[in-house]
């Protein structure tokens, strides 16, 4: 049977986030960055636990005020120093409550700008791998994020997103662009069916694009999350999809 994880990024204030931990197979935990607190962390966890839910961590720029979604040029040992702290955050927590962080995935403009510059890529993934080298990273793939963690050796996650748009050469588009963030519902799914049965996706302007994504994420923050989330899933498992989080590409460096 063909399977697929669904992921959301959790923890960051929607009141969506025990809804979505009835959908998903993967939650990527906000951890004080962006967004994110020790109770809310603690919380989503023990849900985790609770219904098999595999876990990650969600570090992103430590600046909650814009959401994490503007790049921030600071010294790199600075932008180093707030992932590791969450990091550490969510992995603490994480222990206490008995539950394995088993990827990371980097949030909103820290995750756009490692999906187009390799050299920046390769420095984040370094210091997570060097913090705990079996943890995965989901990484947007055919990005230079996929290429970086091959190049550090960290086990590695291909996503897709359900609801944002694709250039051609396989990036996100902007926020700022006009359809940046796909809103109906029959697109969505078509888009979520397309992928998982063909590994195709389809940019922006009608080009085909080829992935070996097995994980679509599903925003947590977009208005009508639940409903969107449970309409994919049904139709997924409707096609005898399974949901269900697969282990990651072990590493080839």
């Amino acid at each position: 049977m063909t399977s697929i994880d669904l992921n959301a990024d959790l923890g960051e204030g929607m009141g969506t986030d025990e809804d979505l931990l009835a959908i998903v197979s993967s939650a990527s935990i906000a951890c004080g960055g962006h967004a994110g607190d020790a109770p809310t962390i603690r919380h989503i966890l023990k849900i985790c636990k609770g219904r098999g839910v595999r876990a990650g961590a969600h570090p992103g720029y430590a600046d909650p005020k814009r959401f994490g979604r503007f790049r921030i040029v600071m010294p790199l040992d600075q932008l180093l120093g707030q992932i590791r702290s969450q990091l550490f955050l969510v992995r603490f927590i994480a222990d206490e409550v008995g539950v394995p962080l088993s990827y990371v995935k980097l949030h909103g403009a820290l995750a756009n700008q490692t999906a187009e510059e390799l050299a920046f890529a390769v420095g984040i993934f370094s210091t997570i791998q060097a913090m705990n080298p079996k943890m995965a990273v989901l990484a947007l793939d055919n990005s230079q994020q996929v290429r970086a963690a091959k190049a550090v050796g960290m086990p590695l996650i291909r996503e897709a997103y359900a609801d944002r748009a694709y250039t051609a050469e396989g990036l996100l588009v902007p926020r700022n662009q006009e359809g940046a963030v796909l809103h109906d519902t029959d697109a969505v799914i078509e888009r979520c069916l397309r992928l998982a049965q063909k590994g195709e996706l389809v940019a922006i302007d009608g080009t085909v694009l080829k992935s070996s994504a097995r994980s679509i994420c599903l925003h947590g923050d977009t208005p009508g999350a639940v409903d969107l989330a449970r309409e994919v899933r049904d139709a997924l498992e409707g096609e005898g999809i399974e949901i269900a989080a697969e282990p990651p590409e072990p590493p080839t460096a």
